[in-house]
């Protein structure tokens, strides 16, 4: 069997069955809760039975599947209250990328009769942005709202893009790759006044920042468990059940009839105990999440010269546990690579397109250099990570970015004074 092995620049392969000798601290540091945050052990403790004894089809009418319905009935519950919403609104799908599709082509679809058009940021997430540009393809209209440059959207500017036709507005909550917090309850309160259905893209959000689906007048809700220490391999959609939907799918009558298929009843186990978790906890964590971004930005800022934070400053307009960053003379996937090699996992490019290393488009948005966008990086904590883990990450990672400049064309030639620097050599808090 051929080893499994980890690239680096140059053409260099290690081994994953040497990274043991290559990591020099025992813990991996994982500052990659975006791609997916370390299961709590509630999680995994809950989910155990579901993948054992208890592995009854819900459909089922003997007394596994009766305890597999109660399972699935009381993750409604718990992720129902995450979002202030009814549990008979959660419709459990296999992950956010598909709840977002049923959210906006199911929506469009049911509702084709009253109009075409749809109003969505130009920097939506690409499950979101290629469901409408697909829609595009089959006859809709679509208008994406331009953004300022930390990746603002303005409501007024949603209101002004607004046709008789309009049938949806989609808007994020908090951005995956900038962290900006859009303002959502003025939004619905627009699309209320207007009556349309308003879809809110939180799988960023949930679990970090309050979520409350009547206050904020949003029809349409998409979670990611996995983004607040649930299971990968579950998406949830919360919606007011007057918004007619057609599903994606076609089979049984699995989740009021929108999702046909067998439930995967482990995972949606864990995500309910995660959700409740997250509703308990959400508070604490966010504001032990504030203190350890501060102390990652500004640690890095004072040893780190030309460094930009790409998004909003941190503070209410952000999400709480992100962190987006451009480092000139760098590429990011290499600084990625390199801290790996020293136990500490950090994204590298968008958030949900990992492995590319075209320029994100929310980057491109926001008018970010090529240059810039080439060594961009993203930080995102969990709710285990520690004061002591950011510090050794503030002692590993200058070293790994010096050791990259030294390799780089670009930083040589600053060096000598033939290239001129993007950013300052002491960054500025914000663009």
């Amino acid at each position: 069997m051929r080893p499994q092995v980890s690239p680096l620049r140059g053409g260099h392969l290690f081994h994953r069955r040497d990274w043991p000798t290559l990591v020099a601290v025992n813990r991996r540091i994982h500052l990659d809760a975006l791609s997916g945050a370390t299961p709590a052990p509630e999680v995994l403790a809950a989910m155990r039975p579901f993948l054992a004894e208890d592995f009854g089809n819900p459909a089922s009418v003997h007394g596994r599947g009766l305890t597999a319905r109660e399972a699935l009935a009381q993750a409604r519950e718990q992720v129902a209250g995450l979002v202030g919403a009814a549990p008979e609104q959660i419709v459990f799908t296999s992950n956010g990328t598909e709840a977002n599709n049923l959210a906006v082509k199911g929506a469009a679809w049911a509702s084709r009769a009253r109009g075409g058009h749809i109003v969505l940021s130009a920097i939506e997430q690409p499950s979101v942005d290629r469901a409408v540009t697909f829609l595009e393809s089959t006859g809709f209209t679509a208008t994406r709202v331009p953004v300022d440059g930390c990746g603002r959207v303005s409501p007024a500017a949603i209101a002004a893009a607004i046709t008789p036709q309009t049938l949806l507005i989609c808007l994020h909550h908090a951005h995956h790759d900038l962290g900006v917090v859009q303002d959502i309850a003025t939004v619905g309160r627009l699309a209320a006044e207007r009556g349309i259905p308003l879809h809110v893209d939180a799988t960023a959000s949930a679990g970090w920042l309050p979520l409350d689906m009547r206050a904020m007048n949003i029809a349409l809700l998409t979670l990611a468990p996995h983004r607040f220490h649930g299971p990968q391999g579950v998406g949830v959609l919360c919606r007011d059940r007057r918004v007619p939907l057609t599903p994606l799918l076609h089979g049984g009558v699995q989740e009021d009839g929108l999702r046909g298929g067998t439930e995967n009843v482990a995972g949606i186990v864990g995500a309910g105990v995660a959700a409740a978790l997250a509703a308990r906890d959400l508070p604490a964590h966010a504001e032990r999440a504030a203190r350890l971004q501060r102390q990652l930005f500004e640690g890095l800022r004072d040893i780190v010269p030309h460094l930009r934070l790409n998004g909003p400053p941190l503070g209410a307009d952000r999400l709480c546990s992100h962190l987006n960053l451009s480092f000139e003379f760098l590429e990011g996937e290499g600084l990625a690579l390199s801290l790996d090699l020293q136990g500490v996992a950090i994204g590298s490019g968008a958030a949900c397109t990992t492995g590319k290393t075209a320029v994100p488009p929310a980057l491109a948005a926001i008018g970010l250099d090529a240059a810039l966008a080439r060594g961009n990086v993203l930080l995102s904590l969990g709710r285990d990570n520690t004061a002591e883990e950011i510090a050794q990450v503030l002692d590993l990672m200058p070293k790994q970015i010096a050791k990259l400049r030294a390799l780089s064309p670009e930083w040589a030639a600053f060096q000598a004074g033939t290239l001129a620097a993007r950013l300052p050599a002491t960054a500025a808090a914000h663009p």
